[in-house]
């Protein structure tokens, strides 16, 4: 069965929106964790407003170490109710029995499903129990406000699966679910 991963960029204060704050703390380290965790995933599932962002800026990029090359040409799964047709390379709309359909992708032969940002459709998996991991590359700023990863009212308990400090002061801590036996 594939695992469905989270990988977020958060700030200290758990925001996720407009993630600019991100780019003075960028370095090769940070982009060696992003493209092996790309290549790692051989679908992405995103919410509308995501794939949006990404339909207009990824197609028109390109790199030497290949990661355009590997994001535009996987599949995407978007979770949507608005859409009509995806204007991205392979792009797959779900629109009905969402979970229904992500069980189904779960289910299927492959590598990691990657969501990147989604935080509506990261809120409706959370209630669903259907992420594997969180993967969260925790950023040393604070905002103060904006969209938060976890909602009001989320309730759900993690376990610390691996941590890893870049030299730039950003961690990455990935998280699974905790099983029942151990809760």
């Amino acid at each position: 069965m594939r695992k469905i991963v989270a990988s977020e960029y958060l700030t200290l204060d758990g925001v996720m929106e407009e993630p600019a704050w991100t780019s003075p703390y960028w370095n090769d380290e940070i982009a060696k964790f992003k493209f092996d965790e790309l290549f790692e995933s051989d679908a992405l599932l995103l919410g509308r407003v995501t794939y949006d962002g990404f339909a207009q800026a990824w197609p028109l990029m390109k790199d030497e170490q290949g990661f355009a090359d590997r994001i535009n040409s996987l599949p995407k799964y978007v979770a949507t109710k608005t859409l009509e047709k995806g204007s991205w390379n392979n792009s797959n709309l779900l629109k009905e029995n969402l979970i229904e359909e992500i069980t189904r992708l779960k289910e299927q032969p492959g590598q990691n499903i990657l969501i990147y940002g989604s935080s509506q459709l990261v809120d409706t998996l959370l209630q669903h129990n259907l992420i594997d991991e969180y993967r969260l590359l925790v950023y040393p700023v604070v905002l103060g406000k904006g969209k938060r990863l976890f909602k009001d009212g989320s309730n759900t308990t993690l376990k610390l699966v691996d941590s890893k400090t870049f030299s730039s002061g950003v961690v990455a801590l990935t998280y699974g679910p905790v099983e029942q036996e151990e809760a």
